[in-house]
């Protein structure tokens, strides 16, 4: 049934009410002060949790001419994980599917065929074994094994639990048993570290107990020897998150004064979108200066956090999330770049891959050609899931467990 238009219309009505009483002309001046007189540092509780790694600025590139750059990095890899979204079976079982692949330019065939898949597994049954081992296939290009998560509460969390974990731990091996022939720059589909694990701290006490346990601290350990690796062989590796949804400046800012942004993105788009007569300016990127970000899930490893108890074999100053923004115009986007600061700490290197990124999303219009690539490639499509979880039934002999909305609206993405 679709909407009347008489209800349409009152929706609208109300809009227009809601619209009426909101006023966001003093947002760009809250913006420019928070800009002014909160990050440099943005201090919490004594502490810096976010300040520049050099000096506070805003710069601004024609897309053109981003776009026609020569690029510091002419070779580059991208690296991304799919999965068929956590699934509840009539048997117990709560199992997710990863599939990493990794994207490179210019493309290397051999190094798109190669996977690393992981069955993600868990059941409330101490009887069942499964080996540890790795199966490769495929002739060798790509390898696969079943992922027992017996160190998981079966709780209200467990299916986002078994789908973080087996997500990145396929993402975080696949990277680690191909760094060694990435000589130019590796560019991670997401953030830096495994942030949707490192954040159960914050989000509740069952979820922060799970860090403790072997499995979450493997993989969080995977993207430590990532960074060290590529740090210790000197070579950039930089995490491009696509929809940034950090809060860590929007909090601290909010402990002393409401803002009116759901999040550090919307922050950020009012500072660096740019406006003349009224409309936007559209053949511009803009962006800010790199900064260090000890706040939120990134404390972990901050210099003055814990690491979760993993042995760091570098300065630990060298761990820490460093990053910048980039504003599209042309699609009212922000984009963020991470980084190490082992290789921020660096000017050249700054430069270098502010300069790679911008000329990426001005060629691209989105992430980086790599990281498409990848994500071309780990992508499992609609159809794919459907027939895998089919299959998975009739291997089993079991049904996945429904809900009256699985019939109304079909099986829908994992957020």
């Amino acid at each position: 049934m679709t909407l009347d238009p008489v209800h349409f219309e009152g929706i609208a009505t109300l809009a227009r009410q809601v619209g009426d009483e909101v006023d966001d002309g003093d947002h760009q001046g809250f913006a420019e002060t928070v800009w002014e007189e909160f990050l440099d540092p943005l201090i919490v509780d004594g502490r810096p949790v976010l300040e520049p790694v050099d000096r506070r600025f805003r710069g601004r590139v024609a897309i053109e001419d981003a776009a026609l750059c020569e690029r510091p990095y002419p070779e580059s890899y991208g690296l991304d994980s799919g999965t068929i979204n956590p699934t509840s079976y009539k048997n117990g079982v709560v199992m997710d599917v990863a599939h990493a692949a990794m994207g490179r330019v210019p493309t290397d065939l051999e190094c798109h065929r190669s996977r690393t898949v992981i069955i993600g597994v868990h059941l409330d049954d101490d009887a069942v074994r499964f080996s540890p081992d790795w199966v490769m296939y495929d002739e060798g290009y790509s390898r696969r094994r079943v992922l027992h998560l017996q160190d998981i509460d079966r709780k209200r969390y467990t299916e986002g639990a078994v789908h973080a974990i087996s997500l990145y731990l396929a993402e975080s091996e696949h990277a680690l048993a191909y760094a060694e022939g990435i000589d130019d720059l590796l560019v991670l589909d997401g953030p830096l570290y495994p942030k949707e694990l490192l954040s159960w701290r914050d989000r509740a006490p069952e979820l922060a107990r799970q860090l403790d346990e072997r499995t979450p601290r493997q993989v969080v350990e995977n993207y430590a020897r990532l960074v060290e690796g590529f740090l210790d062989r000197g070579v950039p590796i930089v995490g491009f998150v696509k929809n940034p949804a950090s809060k860590r400046i929007t909090n601290a800012v909010s402990g002393e004064t409401p803002t009116p942004w759901t999040d550090d993105a919307a922050l950020f788009v009012r500072l660096l979108e740019r406006r003349e007569g009224g409309d936007r300016v559209r053949d511009e990127l803009t962006y800010t200066n790199w900064f260090v970000s000890r706040g939120g899930a990134d404390r972990t490893f901050a210099v003055d956090g814990d690491a979760l108890g993993l042995d760091r074999r570098r300065p630990p100053e060298e761990y820490e999330v460093t990053f910048f923004p980039i504003y599209d115009p042309r699609d009212d986007v922000l984009y963020t770049v991470e980084a190490p600061y082992g290789l921020t700490k660096e000017p050249e290197i700054r430069e270098a891959l502010r300069t790679q990124m911008l000329a990426e999303v001005a060629s691209q219009r989105g992430p980086p050609e790599a990281v498409s690539k990848a994500d071309e490639l780990a992508r499992i499509g609609a159809e794919e899931k459907e027939a895998l979880r089919r299959m998975i039934e009739r291997e089993w002999g079991t049904d996945r467990t429904r809900q009256y909305d699985d019939l109304r609206w079909g099986d829908g993405e994992f957020l």
